[in-house]
């Protein structure tokens, strides 16, 4: 599966910002303050994760994934922790599923971390400066777009593959020392 690509990137902020910023708009007179903002970060959330999960270039564990977040997002709900805590705990979750489907290495989900933390930054000045959800959920998903950059591993150590574990090559050469060894003890009786 081909990796996701900045311009789509754009494209899930434009649609996320677009149907968030017409359904704040259509439930604000029904639904005002925060449990509209929270029925919105869960929203939105939710179809960010099913995206990522869909893009991951990883073959198991997508569907546990949006399980375990829709299990995460329940607790959330009815825990009902406040605002600030209640939006860095779905940013958490969207780290974490990046974390887990993207990268390799935990220099890159370091940084994928500090990207989270600039779209929050960006996503809060936004909506301070112009009051406008809109624009809040536009620059929180710009930023996001740039976790593509992000290197999959960010040091590749020599000898060590994704899983931590010796190279195939030093297996291989082991495996047949270990195959010489045996084959001449068994010679000699």
């Amino acid at each position: 599966m081909k990796q996701p690509a900045f311009p789509e990137g754009v494209a899930v902020a434009l649609a996320a910002s677009l149907a968030g910023g017409a359904v704040y708009s259509a439930l604000d007179v029904v639904f005002p303050g925060a449990p509209l903002l929270r029925l919105l970060i869960a929203g939105i959330s939710l179809v960010y994760v099913i995206y990522l999960a869909g893009r991951s270039p990883e073959r198991v564990g997508r569907v546990t994934t949006v399980a375990v977040w829709l299990i995460v997002a329940g607790v959330l709900w009815f825990t009902q922790p406040p605002l600030p805590l209640y939006l860095c705990m779905h940013l958490g979750a969207i780290w974490l599923v990046r974390s887990l489907h993207f990268y390799s290495s935990a220099l890159s989900a370091l940084a994928d971390l500090g990207l989270n933390i600039l779209a929050l930054s960006a996503a809060v000045w936004a909506i301070t400066r112009t009051d406008s959800v809109f624009l809040g959920i536009w620059s929180f998903f710009l930023v996001q777009a740039l976790f593509v950059v992000i290197p999959k591993q960010a040091f590749r150590s020599s000898g060590v593959n994704r899983a931590g574990q010796a190279g195939t090559d030093h297996f291989q050469q082991a495996y047949r020392s270990a195959e010489a060894a045996v084959r001449k003890l068994s010679s000699i009786h």
